[in-house]
């Protein structure tokens, strides 16, 4: 195995941080562009029941666990409630947690708890959540949650049955609600390399990525597994493993280009065209007709003493009007300004655009992916 000496890399990369940084200002640091093996967030879920609400709870006789949750919790506090005693909780409601354990996530440490109203309560605005457990996939009690609710949403309503709701008052937060209770384990530490996922795979990104890392830390460091990892040979010691990440996730390097695609929103008209589009040689038409039908009746007037009787005789005017049609030629290889320019030359709005990048599509003139959404 290749021996790693810490402090020369650390000489190499500072070095190699200072050039990069003077000649390329445009390049994307690692770290932005990739994520570490093994090292991810975790989904915690949880039940739990909010006290303390102004009337808007669930409605007992149809939310039976809200009772039976009651009554458990009750028990547990040394309260016994007869079985054939349903009590009207205008005030509790039964509610779904989740939330999101961070990588290397302590004991002690603080976490945000979502809180959503899991039977009919119209609102949790000013309730608690009683102390609840979060649960990771594994079914382990990761965190234990409590707190006083945060809801963004309000509403109301009267006796006639007129109401407002804003945003959505049935669904709040508690920032630093939950305590982690367990660690999660990780594969951070294991193994003599470290594999570096990008964001977005793409071959030409990821030999680059090798490449830049091979120049600072010597070649045969980095070795691309697929195009969408990198894998890092890395010393074992954990101490010396968090520093060796640090140099290399802040090395930048240029990511490759994104392929052609176009954008459109059939909705709004909004296109978006990448900057790598080209069109091959293709001839566009634009122009439209309008007809306009107008009705102009006229009266017929009978003579004074002719005995005669008014009469009305239907007239339409028919009005065709054609806007000039102009064709324009797209040359062989064209970029995203020859189109833009093009397009506004003859007046073209967002939609003409949508139906004129189809057409091109259509004739296998249009050298990229249409997305329409």
């Amino acid at each position: 195995m290749k021996k790693i000496n810490l402090r020369s890399i650390l000489r190499t990369l500072c070095c190699a941080l200072i050039v990069l940084t003077a000649q390329n200002t445009s390049a994307e640091r690692i770290k932005d562009m990739t994520s570490i093996s093994g090292v991810r967030d975790n989904q915690l879920v949880g039940y739990g029941i909010v006290v303390g609400l102004d009337g808007t709870g669930d409605k007992t006789n149809q939310t039976p666990f809200t009772i039976q949750s009651v009554k458990s919790m009750l028990n547990q506090l040394g309260v016994t409630i007869p079985a054939d005693i349903d009590p009207q909780l205008k005030n509790v409601a039964a509610v779904m947690l989740h939330a999101t354990l961070p990588p290397f996530s302590k004991p002690g440490q603080k976490i945000d708890v979502t809180v959503s109203s899991f039977g009919n309560s119209k609102s949790l605005r000013g309730g608690n959540l009683l102390m609840a457990p979060l649960k990771g996939a594994d079914g382990q009690v990761y965190a234990i949650s409590q707190g006083s609710l945060v809801v963004g949403g309000f509403g109301a309503e009267s006796s006639d049955g007129s109401k407002i709701s804003v945003n959505i008052p049935s669904v709040g937060r508690i920032p630093n609600g939950a305590t982690v209770e367990r660690v999660v384990p990780n594969s951070f530490g294991k193994g003599n390399h470290i594999v570096f996922n990008l964001h977005e795979p793409d071959f030409t990104t990821a030999t680059r990525l090798s490449e830049v890392i091979n120049t600072n830390l010597g070649a045969g460091s980095a070795v691309c597994i697929d195009g969408s990892s990198v894998s890092v040979i890395a010393p074992k010691d954990k101490g010396q493993r968090v520093g060796f990440i640090s140099l290399i996730e802040n090395l930048t390097f240029e990511p490759g280009e994104a392929s052609a695609k176009i954008i459109v929103n059939s909705r709004t008209g909004t296109v978006v065209i990448g900057r790598n589009v080209i069109v091959s040689a293709a001839a566009v038409t634009h122009g439209s007709m309008s007809v306009t039908i107008t009705n102009n009746p006229i009266v017929s007037q009978p003579g004074a003493l002719s005995n005669g009787q008014t009469v009305v005789v239907p007239k339409q005017d028919i009005v065709v009007t054609e806007e000039d049609a102009r064709m324009f030629m797209f040359d062989p290889g064209v970029n995203l300004r020859d189109i833009v320019n093009a397009v506004n030359s003859v007046g073209a709005a967002p939609g003409d655009l949508v139906a004129i990048l189809e057409a091109l599509k259509q004739a296998g003139a249009l050298k990229a992916e249409l997305i329409i959404i």
